[in-house]
């Protein structure tokens, strides 16, 4: 989830360098909401699947990323609360990274600054969650 469309428009483009990775971008945590508990416009699991892992923004506008993780976290409908969120944000504040962890976040990362970093870093984070990673079977079309 990013608000920036700048911000997510660079995570596009970076993604599109990673084979096998497919972003389905949302702007904030009331959207991201809509999309995983399947409200219009997000009622199609062919056009919008599951995601293998949640990018989360901390800084967004309507729902921050505080939030939403809260919400995540709290879900026991489809087992959202099992999805991994990762956060991706600009503040490498103590304070935010040890938030982020104690309300459930899996990992956080700083963005980085060079495209080429974005790269890399968005190469591991996509290798890590769907190729090394054992995650639990959830979703709508899941028992």
């Amino acid at each position: 989830m990013e608000d920036d469309e700048n911000d997510t428009l660079l995570a596009q483009r970076a993604f599109k360098h990673i084979p096998g990775s497919v972003v389905r971008p949302v702007r904030d945590g009331e959207e991201a909401i809509a999309y995983l508990t399947g409200q219009p416009p997000y009622t199609d699991d062919q056009l919008y699947p599951w995601p293998d892992v949640i990018l989360l923004d901390l800084k967004m506008p309507r729902m921050n990323g505080f939030d939403f993780l809260k919400w995540v976290r709290a879900q026991t409908e489809r087992d959202v609360r099992l999805l991994p969120v990762v956060v991706l944000s600009a503040s490498n504040l103590q304070e935010d990274v040890k938030k982020a962890y104690a309300m459930g976040a899996n990992s956080y990362l700083v963005k980085p600054i060079s495209w080429e970093e974005l790269v890399r870093v968005l190469r591991g984070l996509n290798e890590y969650w769907t190729e090394l990673v054992e995650t639990p079977a959830i979703g709508p079309n899941e028992s």
